[in-house]
C-alpha cells in the first residue's frame, strides 16, 4: 500500500476493463494468447487492488438486456440484496455487498441523483468476468452498479459524468475505501451484422486519449457516436471519468480481436493530484491589502501622483507586512507575481501606469 493512500477514504484504485464471454466459453475462433494477455494484465491490476486493502469493490457495468429491459428501464440501478444469480458459465449465486448499495443510495439521494435499487436482479458476465480475471474468488463481497447501454434513451455522457462524480461523493461520505471495476467493450456490436467489425480507428483514438489521462475526452462521444462506433458500454467509463477524474494510467493494454477492441487500463495509486500553478491564481485574503494598494495606482489619477513622487510614503497608507512594501516600492515583479501571487494582468496594468 503506497503512503498516499494508508486510511484516506474514497476511491483508492479504478480500473478499465473488458468483459467478453468469449473469454469464458474460448470457442475456437478466439487466439488463445492474446486472452492470456488480457487475463494477465487484469490480474495484475488485480492484485494491485488487493494491495490497497479496500473495504469495498464496485463492479460499474451495463445490462445485456436481460433484467432491466422491458419491466424497468433506469439509467442507473444498484443492487441492494445480499446474493445475486450469475448466468453462462458463472451460473450460481454470488454474494452482494447489499449494505453498501443502500448506504450509497442513501447518500446520492441526498446528492441529487434518484438511481434505481433492485434486490434480486441477476447479473450477467459482464459483472462476473472482471472479478474472475482480476483474480478475485468467488466468495468476495461486491457491490454491482448498472447503467443502461444498450435500451434507448441511455443516459448522455455528461449525466454518466455527473453520476460518477456523485458516486464518487457518496463513497467519501460513507467513509468507504473502493476500488471500481468499470467494464465495457471497447467497440463491439453484439446481435448485429456489423458484430465482426468493431471500430478500431475510433478505439485507438480513445484509448490514447485514455492513456493519456485525458478522460474527459470520453465526454465528446454523445449518444449517436458511441452507437456508430460500437461503443455504447463507454457509458461505464463515462461514470469512471467523473468519478477520478483527468489523470494518467499506471498500466495500459490495447488488445483488438475480431469481433471486439479489448482495453485495460489502471489507477492503482490514487493520490489527491497536486494541482498545477496557475498563470493568473486567486488573490490570497492575507494578499488584499497589496491587491488594493496595487489596484488604486492602476485606477486612480491622484493615487498614481502620490506613489510617483514619494513611493514609500505612498505604500505606508496601506497595511502591508515589509516585503510586500518593499516589493511595491522597488516594483519587483517577480516578486509580486511568483511570492505573492498578484494577478499578472494587475501587474502589467501597474507597471504600464507607473511608467505614465
Amino acid at each position: 500500500m503506497t503512503s498516499g493512500s494508508v486510511n484516506r477514504p474514497g476511491i483508492v484504485g479504478a480500473a478499465i476493463v473488458p468483459h467478453a464471454p468469449q473469454f469464458l466459453t474460448l470457442p475456437e475462433t478466439e487466439d488463445k494468447a492474446q486472452v492470456g494477455r488480457v487475463n494477465a494484465a487484469m490480474h495484475a491490476i488485480g492484485d494491485k487492488f488487493r494491495a490497497l486493502a479496500p473495504d469495498l469493490l464496485i463492479v460499474l457495468s451495463n445490462a445485456h438486456c436481460d433484467d432491466m429491459v422491458v419491466h424497468c428501464v433506469p439509467p442507473f440501478a444498484i443492487h441492494c440484496g445480499t446474493r445475486a444469480e450469475g448466468s453462462g458459465l458463472h451460473e450460481g449465486a454470488w454474494p452482494i455487498d447489499g449494505a453498501a448499495g443502500y448506504a450509497l443510495l442513501h447518500q446520492l439521494l441526498d446528492l441529487g441523483f434518484d438511481p434505481a435499487f433492485t434486490l434480486d436482479a441477476g447479473l450477467g458476465t459482464a459483472f462476473t468476468i472482471p472479478l474472475e480475471f482480476c483474480g478475485y474468488a468467488r466468495e468476495t463481497p461486491f457491490l454491482p452498479i448498472f447503467v443502461n447501454a444498450y435500451v434507448p434513451p441511455q443516459p448522455t455522457p455528461e449525466r454518466c459524468f455527473a453520476f460518477g462524480q456523485a458516486l464518487a461523493h457518496a463513497i467519501e461520505r460513507e467513509g468507504r475505501r473502493a476500488v471500481i471495476l468499470a467494464s465495457g467493450g471497447l467497440s463491439h456490436y453484439p446481435g448485429t451484422p456489423q458484430y465482426p467489425h468493431p471500430d478500431i480507428d475510433t478505439d485507438r483514438v480513445i484509448f490514447e486519449r485514455l492513456a493519456a489521462g485525458n478522460l474527459r475526452y470520453l465526454l465528446s462521444l454523445d449518444a449517436a457516436a458511441l452507437d456508430r462506433s460500437g461503443n455504447v458500454e463507454c457509458r461505464s467509463l463515462q461514470i469512471l471519468a467523473g468519478m477520478i477524474g483527468d489523470r494518467l494510467p499506471d498500466s495500459a493494454l490495447f488488445e483488438p480481436s475480431w469481433h471486439h477492441i479489448y482495453a485495460i487500463l489502471g489507477w492503482t495509486d490514487l493520490v489527491p493530484i497536486k494541482a498545477e500553478p496557475l498563470h493568473y491564481p486567486a488573490t490570497a485574503p492575507e494578499r488584499s491589502e497589496l491587491a488594493r494598494a496595487i489596484f488604486a495606482i492602476v485606477e486612480d489619477a491622484a493615487a498614481r501622483a502620490a506613489f510617483a513622487e514619494d513611493r514609500d510614503g505612498y505604500v505606508a497608507r496601506f497595511e502591508l507586512a515589509a516585503e510586500e512594501r518593499a516589493a511595491l516600492v522597488t516594483l519587483d515583479r517577480d516578486a509580486l507575481r511568483e511570492r505573492f501571487q498578484i494577478n499578472p494582468m494587475l501587474l502589467y496594468q501597474l507597471e504600464a501606469r507607473a511608467k505614465s
